[in-house]
């Protein structure tokens, strides 16, 4: 009798097996059709990246179909097979839904071209939906990891010992989470109100750079000269900062021009149209020059231009400063800065001019020599 039973339970497991098997192969093969079909939402790779989550799953099911034999708990324990099946549902579900806001964000930013010229609103996309990602696979993962540490009485009981005991530890950890959280509610704020967005021109400590990552907690610049410079999330909510691409890309550039009284500025003028209307920097939108300063050694000049964005105003701005120097060398070298220094003679004094022609001190310098 008792082999008969042994055998109906190694039936009843493979049939289980086989069966799972099955319907794993199946939803696998179905995944991977609808992956390479466009008319749908998923990525090629997506059958590939659920597939461990999908084996895990069907484990689970499996697991539990196995406890419901009879045979089978008089050699396994019903609590390992019971929590076991819990935390693999958990971990597969989990896994999936990982998978499956990613590949969803994925879909959506194919839409979104970031290498073109005018790439504000995929700039917008991007951030937010970068940081929406990161927030929501930090919620699911909290609480998948909470409902597995309920499905265990004794690390529950633990847990509720542990919070009715220890009241005064529990506010010295609220005051020392309170940054955190105020930190994780910064880069949600970002994610909606979006001071800054992905790509972004920022001026920040004293620094030049671009906005490279986003994160829940930390924003990383790259610095132009390719360094990284990380700040906290609540930086971009609590102090004042440059952002030069907030709006548009476009931007101005200035060149300061420093010459005596002498310069001709209507043919600075005419050197500045030149040079702009002869480089593919310039726009074509703005091209100003203007008198700014003058005091008592030299006159400032301003030369205002206009470029498509910040790094091409500063190569811009660099020919622009170059090409009028040496127009000014090369044209106008009176017009250069210079020092002007005017001896006046005491009253009664002669001038070095009249000691010069005076007869009588030429005498004398001629019988000294």
């Amino acid at each position: 009798m008792i082999n008969t039973i042994d055998s109906q339970t190694s039936v009843f497991l493979l049939i289980t097996l086989a069966c799972g098997l099955v319907a794993f192969t199946v939803l696998f093969f179905v995944l991977r059709k609808l992956g390479k079909s466009p008319k749908t939402m998923l990525p090629l790779n997506f059958a590939g990246k659920i597939r461990i989550p999908l084996a895990l799953f069907m484990l689970a099911l499996i697991l539990r179909i196995i406890k419901t034999n009879d045979e089978v708990l008089s050699i396994i324990d019903e609590r390992v097979l019971s929590h076991s099946s819990t935390l693999l549902f958990i971990l597969s579900i989990t896994w999936a839904l990982i998978v499956i806001i990613k590949a969803f964000k994925r879909h959506i930013l194919t839409k979104y071209d970031m290498s073109a010229t005018d790439n504000i609103h995929a700039r917008k996309v991007y951030t937010q939906f970068n940081v929406l990602e990161r927030v929501l696979i930090f919620l699911i993962i909290l609480f998948a990891v909470s409902i597995a540490l309920m499905s265990f009485d004794s690390i529950r009981s633990i847990g509720v010992s542990m919070l009715t005991s220890a009241g005064i530890a529990g506010i010295i950890i609220g005051f020392a989470a309170q940054k955190a959280l105020g930190t994780l509610m910064a880069g949600i704020q970002i994610a909606f109100t979006q001071p800054i967005r992905i790509d972004d021109v920022v001026v920040v400590e004293g620094e030049w750079g671009r906005i490279e990552e986003i994160y829940l907690t930390y924003v990383v610049v790259k610095i132009w000269d390719k360094r990284r410079l990380v700040l906290p999330t609540t930086y971009f909510i609590e102090k004042p900062f440059q952002n030069w691409t907030r709006n548009s890309s476009d931007i101005l550039g200035t060149v300061f021009i420093y010459t005596d009284y002498k310069v001709p500025f209507d043919a600075l003028r005419a050197e500045l149209t030149r040079i702009l209307e002869n480089t593919d920097l310039w726009d074509g939108e703005v091209n100003v020059l203007q008198v700014t300063d003058a005091n008592n050694e030299m006159v400032e000049s301003r030369a205002l231009m206009s470029a498509k964005d910040s790094p091409t105003a500063w190569d811009l701005r660099v020919l622009v400063r170059e090409k009028l120097v040496v127009f000014i060398q090369e044209n106008y070298p009176d017009s250069l800065p210079r020092t002007r220094v005017e001896i006046q003679a005491e009253p009664g004094s002669k001038t070095p001019s009249q000691q010069k022609n005076d007869p009588g001190k030429s005498d004398l310098l001629r019988k000294e020599n």
